[in-house]
């Protein structure tokens, strides 16, 4: 079986884990001041705050920002559903705007179309590993005096016009087991503005600076030390894992590129993709996606329904007409790109694939 994801722990990450527990510091503690820092480094940030999922890394970026009831965010209606929920938990309105076709991406022009004068934030979703256009994004928010909030949880080290996703506002990102780095459940808020960092500190444990002193309204999603060093090990090897899966994804489009039913990813001027998934658009996409599966090569569809189209959204009221992200929902197929395939693998997926299409 080639899987669609498969995570890459070793030996180092088992000695880290057990090195911590023989410490006895097994909640939060020095490795995760440790990872923070580091992370921070790589990310060309001041400031990085770890949490214990990508989810509450969003969640929290946008309580430290101040956002809650009356507030407008405009953002992506193709993304996993953290996305718009996380908007949802502070008592704030999701508003969405739709995607560029090829990216994915939301479209900057549709941002303008949305903003009203509810609106406080926009949170853009640098989705499969490829960022949004953050010129045009950053200068509709200077204009309107916006928040911007990256959700950079599939992107980590992606870049826009040299600068990594996460440093432009406030950054997300998570560390689930199948993304391009992991701490086996984590996540972590980057930002340069030392007034969020350590309102972000806060929230994570329960409002407090101090043992026993709450000064806000706070939760206990904090980080391990055991999470961290996994993470401290992982950020090391992440470049290798980026540059395996940019071979890998070449590897694939230059196998499909002659394939006229299938549209490879793209990969827009100035910007670095560091393929989470590499997704394709496809003509008859379930019936390929079974056939692959007959053939043991595992697939993923991210997503099949869009936000707005979700039951939760429909029962709140949501009714936007949003073409181009209800097309995608209906073509995209992701393929297997993980750094732990090989040269056969590849070639599995790309002959099968043009086997399907050969058959009709």
């Amino acid at each position: 079986m080639i899987p669609i994801a498969k995570p890459m722990l070793g030996k180092e990450e088992i000695d880290a884990v057990t090195e911590v527990l023989n410490s006895g510091m097994i909640a939060q503690g020095p490795k995760v001041e440790e990872f923070e820092l580091a992370f921070s480094e790589y990310n060309d940030c001041e400031y990085a705050v770890a949490v214990n999922s990508g989810t509450a890394a969003l969640h929290i970026a946008l309580l430290a920002h101040g956002i809650g009831k009356g507030d407008e965010v405009i953002t992506s209606p193709f993304s996993f559903i953290a996305t718009a929920n996380s908007i949802l938990y502070t008592g704030a309105k999701p508003v969405f705007a739709d995607i560029e076709p090829d990216t994915y991406n939301i479209d900057p022009e549709k941002i303008l179309e949305k903003i009203t004068l509810k609106t406080r934030a926009i949170m853009p979703v640098h989705l499969y590993g490829h960022p949004a256009d953050m010129k045009a994004i950053m200068e509709i928010a200077d204009d309107n005096k916006l928040i911007v909030i990256e959700d950079a949880c599939q992107s980590h080290g992606a870049e826009c016009l040299g600068k990594k996703v996460g440093s432009f506002g406030t950054g997300a990102f998570s560390f689930y087991p199948t993304k391009n780095m992991t701490t086996s459940e984590g996540g972590m808020l980057t930002t340069n503005d030392k007034e969020i960092a350590e309102k972000a500190k806060m929230i994570r444990a329960h409002g407090s600076k101090v043992r026993y002193l709450h000064e806000m309204l706070g939760f206990n999603l904090r980080m391990t030390d055991i999470a961290a060093a996994i993470g401290l090990v992982q950020l090391g090897k992440l470049d290798g894992f980026t540059s395996a899966r940019q071979k890998n994804a070449k590897t694939l489009s230059a196998g499909l590129e002659k394939v006229s039913e299938v549209v490879p990813p793209v990969i827009k001027t100035g910007c670095t993709h560091v393929f989470h998934q590499y997704t394709i658009r496809a003509e008859k996409r379930d019936q390929l996606a079974a056939f692959l599966k007959e053939r043991d090569i595992g697939t993923g569809i991210h997503y099949p329904i869009p936000i707005h189209k979700q039951p939760l959204y429909r029962e709140l009221g949501y009714r936007d007409s949003l073409q181009v992200s209800e097309k995608a929902a209906e073509d995209v197929l992701s393929l297997p790109v993980h750094p732990m395939l090989s040269r056969t693998d590849l070639q599995e997926i790309i002959e099968t694939t043009k086997e399907f299409y050969a058959k009709d």
